[in-house]
């Protein structure tokens, strides 16, 4: 408070800019990274990923009749599938679409573990889906009955 008014200071924006980088103001979080088609590969229908926990990755490898390129690191496995593979699909958990191949979770880049002969480099989504429902004892979309 001043003595003279009785009134506390007034605090204009830039004071309270001028405060909180006095106390060190918390960082800018890292923006998400983003997997990357390898070099030589084209994505002509954009890109994006689908992730498990690393322990169902090995598993879901040989379900599939073609696997795209599919990233790693110790506790999630990532595959590249087309854009908007997520359309009209619950994947189930413990999956998690990343649209965009946007990794918000991830501290730093996974490894790639697969890359496919030739230059697309995508997992076909349905057998995908479909494997994954298989581990998960989850029920495809498409077959679940419908509420009135």
């Amino acid at each position: 408070m001043s003595a003279a008014s009785g009134r506390s200071p007034l605090l204009t924006l830039d004071t309270l800019v001028r405060l909180r980088r006095g106390q060190g103001g918390a960082q800018a979080p890292e923006p998400p990274h983003r997997l990357t088609v390898p070099d030589g590969m084209t994505a002509p229908l954009g890109c994006d990923a689908v992730s498990v926990p690393a322990r169902l990755g090995p598993l879901l490898m040989p379900r599939l009749p073609r696997v795209g390129c599919v990233y790693a690191d110790e506790t999630r496995w990532w595959w590249l599938v087309p854009a908007d593979s997520d359309y009209a699909l619950e994947w189930p958990a413990p999956a998690h679409y990343a649209t965009g191949a946007l990794l918000a979770d991830s501290p730093r880049l996974p490894g790639l573990v697969h890359r496919p002969d030739g230059t697309l480099p995508y997992t076909p989504p349905i057998p995908l889906y479909l494997a994954l429902c298989r581990l998960t004892g989850t029920t495809p979309t498409w077959s679940r009955a419908i509420s009135a």
